[in-house]
């Protein structure tokens, strides 16, 4: 199997494109993209397409996501990570777990975030993170997420830089787009303690999940390619799919529009348990591609 996705718990200090890097070794082709960044402090589940898989990242990125992250507060950095300047130190004292979960319902739902300055997010030609590592400064525009779960699963006190601080321990599934050093930046702010991200691990896109990993360290390390997840499986777990006749799969992979009422937006079109398209609803009950893969 030549097109397929594989997952990849990526190691922490990787950055993104080094896994993609060292995929297109492993795999023997450079035809290789992966579906939302990871960056280099945080590890887990990185959804890397090879060949004509590489035409579903788009659309698998914007699934929701769970992490698993450390928060502490009491401190705040330029980053809203540990990788950054501490710029404020107010310590957690008095700051108690009752709290926090009293301030939890604010960062529920659908919220207004404004992203984390050192985000990919391109201003004035240039990406966010680059500007402020360069000594400037940027100001994004806030953008509606949605965070449909943020549960404390522990808390312990610790000291840093002689100051009480409070390290949370929590899980958060969110709509694609939430940072989540931007919730543990504005949980510390909502605290007037400050707060950043000291670990970030993500667990699941979508229906991708660390018990589907092929890649870890030591495989990125090796040189041994893993199988791939096939197209029709990967379709399978991510869209609703709909099995086409013989004359349909003709029809499809001309590109031509159908007539078909689609069950979603996108819809995988499946025949002989070969993915051949990917298509989106039309006017009056047709159905026409988004992408055509066979």
């Amino acid at each position: 199997m030549t097109d397929g996705l594989v997952v990849v718990d990526k190691p922490q200090g990787w950055t993104s494109h080094q896994v993609v890097g060292r995929c297109r070794r492993l795999f023997g082709t450079k035809k290789v993209g992966h579906a939302g960044t990871l960056d280099p402090m945080a590890t887990g589940v990185l959804l890397v397409g090879v060949n004509r898989a590489t035409r579903l990242l788009g659309h698998l990125a914007g699934h929701d996501k769970t992490y698993t992250a450390t928060i502490r507060l009491g401190q705040a950095t330029v980053t809203d990570d540990a990788e950054g300047d501490v710029v404020s130190a107010a310590g957690a004292a008095g700051i108690t777990v009752g709290a926090v979960e009293a301030a939890l319902p604010a960062f529920t739902g659908l919220i207004s975030q404004v992203p984390s300055s050192v985000s990919a997010i391109k201003v004035a030609g240039k990406r966010a993170y680059a500007v402020v590592r360069a000594g400037g400064e940027v100001d994004l525009a806030a953008r509606e997420v949605t965070v449909s779960r943020f549960d404390v699963l522990g808390a312990r006190e610790e000291q840093a830089d002689g100051l009480r601080v409070l390290d949370l321990d929590v899980v958060i599934d969110c709509t694609s787009g939430t940072y989540i050093r931007a919730l543990a930046r504005d949980l510390g702010a909502t605290l007037s303690c400050g707060g950043h991200l000291t670990a970030l691990r993500r667990s699941r896109v979508g229906a991708f999940g660390l018990d589907l990993v092929a890649l870890d360290a030591d495989g990125l390390a090796g040189e041994v390619a893993p199988p791939l997840l096939g197209m029709a499986e990967v379709a399978r777990r991510a869209f609703d799919v709909i099995e086409v006749d013989g004359d349909q799969a003709i029809d499809i992979g001309f590109g031509r529009a159908l007539d078909l009422p689609l069950p979603a937006d996108p819809t995988a079109l499946v025949h002989s348990d070969r993915l051949l398209a990917l298509y989106r609803p039309g006017p009056g009950g047709t159905a026409i591609p988004l992408a055509v893969l066979a």
